[in-house]
């Protein structure tokens, strides 16, 4: 890290000055993580995808790093290990319109199919964009993210890949990482990425699950553990909406394998609760939960950095 040196921007062409009339526009790029380029392999092997924090030129971090006060409580709670899992919901529609690139996904997207037939399926009747999913898993691979899996979502033309189990402040790197992949390379495809959480009325909306587990989860009797920090998600139920995705109104609706966003609930083995405990964690009183409030479009450093306080409070 310490061989990529710091860099800038005009933050005035980004609207991200916030005061209109600084006269300096500069925001400073500081490295935290850098991963192989998948997209300049056959050019050179030594390129490089840098993530970097935001700051200004005093050194303080702009409004929009999140990182920077996430790893604050990351570095309080490190010697209890947390790791993250992320399910990452999205759809591929055209670059033009809210509809998918051929005739099939235009009809199955004006809303005339019922769902059921889409989820984890095959065939040409039921799957569309899968090649571009697939070279997407095999460019994070190449990158060096820990890749855990991909599947066709409950919608049409609705896709989900897995990031994790990764602690900490590397989780989310990684997933905003994976995120920047998919959007880089939908423009070779002519595609265009959504992280809308309700991008159609009738159909399932489009979340990013978090799945939790701490060193103590991990251990025999976390499933009790779990079960006692269940208390402490209802009362700081609001306080994780504020920052669990813009819209998520219009997805936590009840219906559609989601909670009521007004409601705080959990369960074992569900999947209409604000939180499931998996059916395998009860069984072998060890391992994790899922918080299923967060939407596709979810900010991963503040996310997980308040369920890791929220757990510990």
């Amino acid at each position: 890290m310490n061989q990529i040196p710091k860099w800038n921007y005009d933050g005035s062409s980004t609207n991200q000055l916030g005061n209109e009339n600084n006269s300096n526009t500069e925001i400073i790029l500081v490295p935290c993580a850098f991963y192989k380029c998948p997209f300049r392999r056959h050019i050179n092997k030594n390129s490089y995808i840098v993530l970097c924090e935001l700051y200004d030129i005093d050194g303080n971090p702009h409004i929009d790093n999140k990182r920077f006060e996430a790893n604050k409580i990351f570095e309080k709670y490190q010697y209890h290990h947390p790791w993250y899992g992320y399910e990452q919901e999205y759809f591929i529609t055209s670059n033009t319109t809210n509809m998918n690139v051929d005739d099939f996904a235009k009809n199955v997207n004006n809303e005339s199919f019922t769902q059921g037939q889409f989820y984890c399926a095959n065939g040409t009747e039921n799957i569309i964009h899968r090649q571009f999913v697939d070279v997407h898993m095999e460019h994070c691979i190449y990158a060096g993210l820990r890749f855990c899996g991909s599947n066709a979502e409950v919608a049409p033309g609705q896709w989900e890949f897995q990031i994790g189990p990764l602690e900490g402040i590397e989780s989310c790197d990684q997933l905003w990482v994976a995120r920047f992949i998919l959007i880089r390379l939908s423009e070779k495809y002519g595609y265009n990425i959504s992280f809308h959480p309700k991008l159609f009325k009738t159909y399932n909306g489009s979340g990013c699950h978090t799945n939790f587990s701490t060193i103590e989860t991990r251990e025999k009797g976390g499933y009790y553990i779990i079960v006692e920090s269940m208390p402490k998600f209802e009362k700081n139920h609001n306080k994780h909406m504020e920052v669990y995705g813009k819209f998520n109104d219009q997805r936590l609706t009840g219906i559609h394998e989601t909670a009521h966003i007004n409601d705080f609930s959990w369960g074992v083995g569900t999947r209409h609760t604000s939180i499931r405990i998996g059916n395998d964690v009860k069984m072998n009183n060890e391992g994790y939960f899922e918080d299923r409030r967060p939407a596709s479009n979810m900010e991963p450093y503040e996310v997980a950095s308040m369920i890791l306080e929220t757990f510990y409070e």
